[in-house]
Order: structure tokens, then sequence, then C-alpha cells
């Protein structure tokens, strides 16, 4: 049962990772990608210690789903975000 109840964990978030990169208008927070990227990435680890090859491959795919909305992100956050102003840009503005 417990097997079973990892399974659709699994497979859900595996479902939910795809998802968001075949839905091209999602940008994924900063935060979801980096623990995704650490859920998923520790699934590849366990699984190939475990010799359970299979779980190993998918989670893998899960991790590259997560590296493409990582570059998503980044490139929408550098387009959108503004630049941080100079200390020379604040100082002239002052009476």
């Amino acid at each position: 049962m417990v097997g079973f109840l990892l399974s659709v964990t699994f497979a859900c978030g595996l479902f939910i990772a795809v998802a968001h990169v075949i839905n091209k208008r999602f940008v994924a927070p900063v935060y979801d990608v980096l623990a995704n990227l650490v859920a998923f990435g520790c699934a590849v680890a366990a699984s190939t210690l475990l010799h359970h090859w299979i779980p190993a491959l998918l989670a893998l795919f899960a991790v590259g789903c997560w590296l493409a909305l990582a570059v998503r992100t980044w490139r929408t956050l550098r387009r959108v975000a503004p630049a941080f102003p100079r200390t020379a840009d604040l100082t002239s503005t002052r009476g």
C-alpha cells in the first residue's frame, strides 16, 4: 500500500512538471523550481541507489522538465524585472 501511494505521488509530480512545460505561458516561481529540482534530484539518487532504473529515468525526465522551466523563469525575470539603479543614479536624484 505504501509503495502504491508513493507511486501515485510520484506520478502526480511528473504529470505536473510535464503540464507546466507544455503550458508555454506558465512561469514557475523560483522557489517552486528550486524545490522541485531538489525533490526530483533526490528521487533520481534514491532510485539509482536502489537499482530502480525506470523510476530513476522518470525522475531524471522530471528534472529535465524543471530545468526547462528554470530557463523560462530566468528569461522572464531578466526581461521583466527592472534593473537595479546604480549608486551614482541614486545620489544625483537628491536635492
